[in-house]
């Protein structure tokens, strides 16, 4: 259906930017649109149904009631996966203290790729008469809001947790290098986050713009002729629907990515301290073996 909604269009590349809905008096800035619509669609939809997935039950049977059925295993599933097997890595003992945080950006990214591959078109063309759709997370804007959030959670937990220590980090060898070093590093901390907002930007809009290019190829074959149109339509058709499933399974790859780097880079930050716990110890290991010798 959707594949079908996307041939029937003049610029099939119009169902993968964003569109505008209201802006400000001046003109100059956006209040409304598509993907910010999309955004709040997701919002809603995790703040509804996910104290609902995840409620436990309170049947009298303490085994039944604590063991997770429906949505609530899989949920429970991945939340245990994301703090043991990709936050706790990273993380260490402050796990818990960003969890949530880890939990919100995934189920937040995801729901937001998942509704982005729904034919909401039509529908909402029919029910809004003003049609609603499209991936927010394939908007640079978007992306790039989440990964200042990400960076945010970096820079300030690193000063919380370690105050002035954080700061000198970046200050690594003697002067005056430590100040190129810290430049860098700076520079570094920053393109951290770019490269995370153009990754999942670039992966999301890269299968809906695969699509567009290929089913117009069924348009300008249609125009030719009746049977080359259905000549065409037939491989296109097949393809897409492949690619439609590998972005089902891309939807759930970047979010995954998404949440995993980050746990990265918040790690670097709010662990820095065990580097160096593990370099005095080092250092103090290495001199009580060689103290003997002399």
């Amino acid at each position: 259906m959707m594949n079908y909604l996307l041939a029937s269009g003049d610029n099939p590349l119009s169902h993968v930017v964003d569109h505008t809905w209201l802006k400000t008096a001046d003109g100059k800035y956006t209040i409304l649109s598509n993907h910010v619509i999309m955004m709040l669609a997701a919002a809603v939809l995790l703040v509804l149904f996910m104290p609902l997935w995840s409620r436990s039950r309170s049947t009298g049977n303490e085994v039944a009631d604590m063991t997770p059925r429906g949505p609530r295993n899989m949920i429970e599933a991945i939340c245990a996966f994301l703090r043991d097997k990709v936050a706790r890595p990273n993380l260490g003992e402050h796990t818990d203290r960003f969890i949530v945080y880890i939990w919100t950006a995934f189920f937040f990214v995801l729901t937001c790729n998942i509704l982005g591959l729904l034919p909401l078109q039509p529908v909402t063309q029919w029910a809004l008469g003003k049609p609603i759709y499209g991936t927010a997370t394939g908007n640079i804007w978007v992306t790039g809001t989440l990964a200042t959030c990400t960076l945010f959670m970096i820079v300030i937990n690193g000063l919380r947790i370690h105050g002035m220590t954080y700061v000198k980090h970046f200050f690594m060898g003697p002067f005056p290098i430590n100040c190129l070093i810290a430049v860098l590093e700076v520079i570094g901390l920053i393109v951290k986050a770019v490269a995370l907002a153009i990754r999942l930007f670039a992966n999301m809009c890269a299968g809906h713009i695969l699509l567009a290019v290929l089913l117009s190829f069924i348009m300008m074959a249609g125009k030719s002729s009746q049977g080359m149109g259905f000549a065409i339509a037939v491989p296109v058709v097949l393809g897409s629907v492949a690619i439609n499933m590998l972005e089902i399974f891309v939807a759930f790859l970047q979010a995954f990515i998404f949440t995993f780097l980050s746990c990265v880079f918040i790690g670097l930050a709010v662990n820095i301290h065990h580097d160096h716990e593990h370099d005095e110890h080092h250092e103090a290991g290495h001199g009580a073996h060689a103290g003997p010798a002399h």
